[in-house]
This record gives structure tokens, C-alpha cells and sequence, in this order.
């Protein structure tokens, strides 16, 4: 199983715009092959000292995929490609760290 946590920091003020815009291509990416999880997250409130926050431009997208190919795949789709275009101006900054 492959996992992926991206860490997406949008240009100020725009989180809630470009979770919008997320929202439409999950149950696209959820339809894909070998798609586990997919999930965009954010920090709990009240979660005290233990908690480094993100802060409120950024958010976390949590990812699961049965093989590297179904990561690939997922890369390639035509709705990621229409998403980066979408929120591409929107955003200040992104990691991606794809674990075995």
C-alpha cells in the first residue's frame, strides 16, 4: 500500500475557496482504481499542546492507494489536471511525501 500526505498551503484567506473546489473531485478520485483513502483534513479544534497547528491556510490531504500504478493513474487523471488548473493560482505552496 502506498500512502501520501500532501501538505497544501493556500495564498492567505483562500483555504475555504480551494476545499471548495476539492470537494467536487473527491467522489471522482474515491471512483478511481485502487483508491483507499482520499481525504482533506485540517486541525481540530481544542487539541491543546500536543498539537503543532497548521494554521488556517493550510490543510493536509490524506491519501491511500493500493500500488504505486494507482497513484500514477491518479496523477494523470484528467479531473487532477482540471483541479491543479482550478486552484493553481490559489495556492502558496505545496509538499508531497509519498510513503512504502
Amino acid at each position: 500500500m502506498i500512502h501520501v500526505v500532501a501538505i497544501l498551503t493556500t495564498k492567505p484567506g483562500k483555504r475555504a475557496e480551494v476545499l471548495a473546489e476539492f470537494s467536487k473531485i473527491m467522489p471522482l478520485v474515491h471512483a478511481e482504481s485502487g483508491c483507499i483513502e482520499y481525504q482533506p483534513v485540517t486541525d481540530a479544534d481544542n487539541a491543546g499542546s500536543n498539537q503543532t497547528a497548521l494554521g488556517p491556510d493550510t490543510f493536509i490531504v490524506i491519501e491511500k492507494w493500493a500500488s504505486m500504478d494507482h497513484l500514477k493513474a491518479h496523477s494523470a487523471s484528467a479531473h487532477m489536471a482540471e483541479y491543479a488548473g482550478t486552484v493553481g493560482s490559489l495556492m502558496a505552496d505545496r509538499k508531497i511525501h509519498i510513503l512504502d
